[in-house]
């Protein structure tokens, strides 16, 4: 899954030497924590955060007047404040690097840049989210179950094929190899069925194979 697919491609962006407080203004406006700051061109030159805004700022206790204040927020420039050389994915990167990268890193969101540098996207925690509920097809419903198999090759395949055989319709399957541990978990979500085909299934997995849980995921009771 490449980045560009599913990043925000209309990316709001700011000139290093704009003042803090329109970069402060266009982040308020457009409901964001983080601007990319490029030159004439377009090109990355670094970026702003509402965190970097907030350590630049006066405190809430300084004796200036209001002038005083007004007058030094507008001397601070996006410049002063940025992060220069900031981190950045290429275009053809994937999400999964994105997302091991924010959390290593420990940023909610990278701009995206293509091969001149210049800025084509910005990726963000809630986009890694989005392709995770996309994969899942959790929005689909149905059920979701959860084994612990071994890790060797062809493992999964018998389960697949009882799940096939009771003619359920499988919506996603995702593995996990935790690290030290001899086995993997297996996630399969299926389509809803027929309560007695669901519950035959359910039983010859269960006699079967190390099932975890079967579930239903109940959005409508957090989305409301």
């Amino acid at each position: 899954m490449l980045v560009k697919n599913w990043m925000t491609k209309e990316v709001v962006t700011v000139r290093p030497e704009e003042t803090m407080m329109k970069a402060s203004k266009l982040m308020k406006d457009h409901d964001i924590r983080r601007l990319p700051v490029v030159d004439d061109k377009g090109r990355l030159t670094g970026i702003v955060s509402d965190h970097d805004v907030k350590e630049a700022s006066p405190s809430k206790a300084t004796t200036l007047d209001v002038h005083e204040l007004y007058y030094l927020l507008s001397e601070i420039k996006v410049k002063d404040i940025m992060t220069q050389n900031p981190l950045a994915l290429h275009l053809e990167d994937t999400v999964e690097k994105a997302a091991v990268v924010m959390t290593d890193r420990h940023v909610g969101g990278l701009p995206v840049v293509d091969d001149d540098n210049v800025v084509r996207g910005i990726i963000t925690e809630t986009d890694v989210f989005r392709v995770l509920i996309d994969i899942t097809r959790v929005r689909d419903g149905g059920l979701q179950m959860a084994f612990t198999l071994s890790r060797e090759p062809g493992a999964l395949k018998p389960v697949l094929q009882d799940i096939a055989q009771h003619g359920a319709r499988i919506l996603s399957i995702m593995t996990v190899y935790p690290p030290g541990d001899p086995n993997r978990r297996a996630y399969i979500r299926i389509a809803e069925m027929d309560r007695s085909q669901t519950n035959a299934l359910r039983e010859e997995l269960e006699k079967k194979y190390n099932l975890h849980y079967w579930l239903r995921d109940n959005l409508d009771a957090i989305t409301r």
